[in-house]
């Protein structure tokens, strides 16, 4: 397994962009005539705002459970599960996924790692019915954490969590951390423990 520091370079705290403001009353008034905000900037916003409060809750998550687990929050984007493995510097096998998930009336999260697929015919078996993926606005409705940014901590309401058993082939996965651009590196069992999920198999085999 890849060291954590290797291939990864300086791990830098993102940016906080301010907007400076215009020097006069005048300049103030113009300004804001030209930049009213549209429905569409209006949801960037939001979708950012949303991002933040997101990555604030898996914070106080590991804040409260496990203080020695730091969330890492990167300079680059790492929403798939190929572009994660290269900002982190590990193997895409590593890469922690949790895909959300409705069985029948229910909301279920499932964690797997990143080079597998979900065996329906598995998951049905032991999820006790046909699973379907949420829709993109459903995921963050229902978990609190933006797609890219999808993982078990901080939720925005209690959910059932599953852990698929592939991953314990490792001593250390990276799940993200509430945005799509954070993550947090973990030992599988110890990430079940810490969410009280329950092993499964669910998944079929790698490659």
């Amino acid at each position: 397994m890849k060291d954590w520091s290797a291939g990864g370079g300086e791990v830098r705290p993102r940016a906080i962009v301010t907007v400076a403001s215009a020097g006069t009353d005048a300049q103030v008034a113009a300004h804001r005539a030209k930049t009213r905000t549209p429905a569409s900037l209006r949801a960037i916003v939001f979708a950012v705002s949303g991002s933040f409060m997101s990555l604030a809750s898996v914070r106080a998550f590991f804040a409260e459970r496990s203080p020695d687990i730091a969330v890492v929050e990167l300079d680059t984007r790492t929403a798939t599960v190929a572009e994660a493995a290269v900002a982190h510097g590990v193997d895409p096998a590593q890469i922690a996924k949790t895909l959300s998930l409705r069985v029948g009336d229910q909301v279920v999260l499932v964690v797997t790692r990143g080079d597998v697929r979900l065996d329906n015919r598995k998951a049905k078996a032991v999820l006790g019915g046909k699973v379907r993926m949420l829709d993109l606005d459903a995921v963050e409705a229902i978990t609190g954490h933006p797609v890219g940014g999808v993982c078990p901590f901080g939720l925005a309401a209690p959910l059932r969590i599953y852990c698929d058993v592939s991953l314990k082939a490792f001593d250390a996965v990276v799940p993200a951390a509430g945005s799509a651009c954070s993550a947090v590196r973990i030992a599988p069992e110890r990430m079940a423990a810490l969410t009280g999920a329950t092993w499964v198999d669910v998944c079929q085999a790698p490659g």
